[in-house]
This record gives C-alpha cells, structure tokens and sequence, in this order.
C-alpha cells in the first residue's frame, strides 16, 4: 500500500513542476520584472493551467499526510533495533564509586601551610 502511495505522490510531483513551469510568469515575483501596463489588480483570472496546478497541489498535499500516517503505523509496533535484527546490548557492570572533589579535600583542622618558594 505505501508503495502505491509513494508512486502517486512522485508522479503528483513531477507534474506539479511541470505544470508550474508551464504557466505564464505575472512579472510580479520578488518585485522583479514588467510593470502592471494598466489597472493592477490583486485578483488574477483563474485559468484552466491554475485550476489543475491547484488540484494536483491539493492531491500532493493529501498523499503527503497519507504516507506519514502510513509510516507512522508502520513504526509504531516495532523499533529501528527490530528492524535490522539486532539486540541491545546489556547494561554495564557498576563500576565504583568515585570520589568526589568535595571528599579529596584534607579536614578542616588540619594546618594550611603554603608551599616552600625555592630561591
């Protein structure tokens, strides 16, 4: 089933970018490009290229949702340690304690003399 999915979504895809390389460019992008030669308007005319880019990006959309669910079933009844065959490896031994910085230090009544300077 996540195969036949896959297959559709890359077909959806590779259309799309046809279909968007195929449209006629507004001039408008990034502020780049021809003027408006006229009334500019925010509303383009909708055509027949605009109207299937859009369903197709709507089909892309739902196949993108449908293959993360796919996966996300798939992945949930078992880890990546399952999937390859392996097993974990065993916790290690306690190893000792070790000291703390706190516990290295001499008592505190034992004399604090400094170190000799040597001439």
């Amino acid at each position: 089933m996540e195969n036949v999915v896959l297959a559709i979504h890359l077909i959806l895809a590779l259309l799309l970018i046809v279909l968007v390389l195929l449209q006629r460019s507004e001039g408008g992008g990034l502020g780049m490009g021809g003027g408006g030669g006229g009334v500019v308007s925010g509303r383009q005319a909708a055509t027949a290229l605009a109207k299937v880019t859009w369903g197709l990006a709507g089909l892309f959309i739902a196949t993108s949702i449908a293959l993360t669910l796919l996966a996300a079933s798939n992945s949930a009844t078992s880890s990546v340690i399952d999937q390859i065959g392996g097993t974990l490896p065993e916790p290690a031994a306690e190893l000792p304690a070790t000291p703390s910085p706190l516990q290295a230090l001499p008592p505190a009544d034992a004399p604090a003399t400094p170190p000799k300077a040597e001439n």
